[in-house]
């Protein structure tokens, strides 16, 4: 299943949950502690997605937006158990932290 992603590189740690309403739709806020320096933040990124969603990190894959705020991730699993993980992290409140 394809989400759209808003990273958020610096933050002052690892935060997966609430929404952001970029052009594209809504997309899932992902904040990593990693800066976005030689593909750090995005390696950092990939891993806080496989441990929301519950599945191993070769089961996310980067489609787009590698060196960019806005990402593609597909992530590999029952579609109804991403479809409503999905659901529940973009209504999550996140932390200002």
């Amino acid at each position: 299943m394809r989400i759209l992603l808003r990273v958020r590189p610096g933050a002052s740690r690892t935060a997966v949950g609430g929404q952001y309403d970029g052009v594209a739709g809504p997309a899932l806020v992902v904040a990593v502690p990693a800066r976005a320096v030689e593909g750090k933040a995005t390696k950092a990124v990939l891993d806080a997605i496989a441990a929301a969603f519950g599945v191993r990190r070769a089961a996310v894959t980067l489609v787009r937006g590698a060196t960019s705020r806005d990402k593609v991730v597909d992530v590999d699993g029952s579609d109804n158990d991403i479809r409503q993980r999905l659901g529940e992290l973009l209504t999550k409140t996140r932390d200002t932290g």
